[in-house]
């Protein structure tokens, strides 16, 4: 029987934790995704946790396309990827070269450029869409690039969608397909160049799974309750703690 990673009860507790969390960001509760890096990094390291947390991304992934289907906006997907798959060859590369000291402050580095931006998007773009191309291609290689550092990408697409004003259902659901296309497409980088998915990895997540559906179905029954507007602030909201708390970590 293969075995899953060396982990202490706290780690698995807090491991735990983490997948519900993720869970719940994929199932619309955007945001979730800082809080959930957060906790992962701390059981399995900053590097060691994106291969972890990869395959339970692509299955919450599927769920989400799966349970949002009909709120696609097409236009803003096609916008982003080409952009984020730059960033991620560019994530592959820089990652690859990387110390885990090194990796851990440019972690940090982006966070804070993440929290400025929410501010910034909030409070400056307020009063006018940015349809201008240079906004998409900066936040889909910004994306592109954290999601291969530290599977960071949601805060940024949370910036994109939250600065085009998108509606709560299609935001959901043209996220959970960009990230569907973006986590499978980083798959290969992880088993072979980061080498950071194996057996034990996979074994490990096989035993989270059923936390994962548990968080994903807690986050649908969570926005299914909240309004555009307070969903507009929870996204905010949970987007700048996470980020504060991973810089604390930090």
């Amino acid at each position: 029987m293969h075995q899953t990673l060396a982990l202490e009860n706290w780690h698995w507790l807090l491991a735990a934790i983490g997948v519900f969390m993720i869970g719940m960001g994929k199932a619309g509760l955007k945001g979730m995704d800082m809080l959930s890096v957060t906790i992962m990094a701390i059981v399995f390291t900053s590097k060691g946790s994106t291969g972890v947390v990869l395959p339970l991304l692509c299955l919450a992934d599927i769920a989400a396309v799966w349970y949002y289907k009909r709120h696609v906006r097409w236009e803003y997907f096609f916008r982003l990827i080409p952009w984020m798959a730059i960033g991620i060859l560019i994530g592959v590369w820089a990652g690859n070269q990387m110390a885990e000291l090194l990796f851990r402050k440019i972690m940090v580095a982006i966070i804070m450029i993440t929290i400025f931006l929410v501010i910034i998007v909030e409070f400056r773009l307020k009063q006018g869409v940015p349809h201008h191309p240079v906004f998409a291609g900066t936040v889909g290689l910004l994306a592109g690039f954290t999601t291969m550092m530290g599977n960071l990408a949601g805060a940024f697409a949370n910036i994109y969608f939250l600065a085009m004003r998108t509606p709560k259902n299609d935001f959901i659901g043209t996220t959970a397909w960009i990230f569907l296309c973006v986590n499978l497409f980083k798959l290969p980088f992880q088993v072979f160049v980061w080498k950071n998915i194996h057996i034990s990895t996979l074994t490990t997540d096989l035993m989270l799974v059923p936390i994962l559906a548990i968080g994903f179905w807690t986050g649908l029954k969570c926005v299914g309750i909240l309004n555009e507007q307070v969903f507009r602030k929870v996204v905010i909201g949970l987007t700048i703690v996470g980020g504060v708390i991973m810089l604390m970590r930090n």
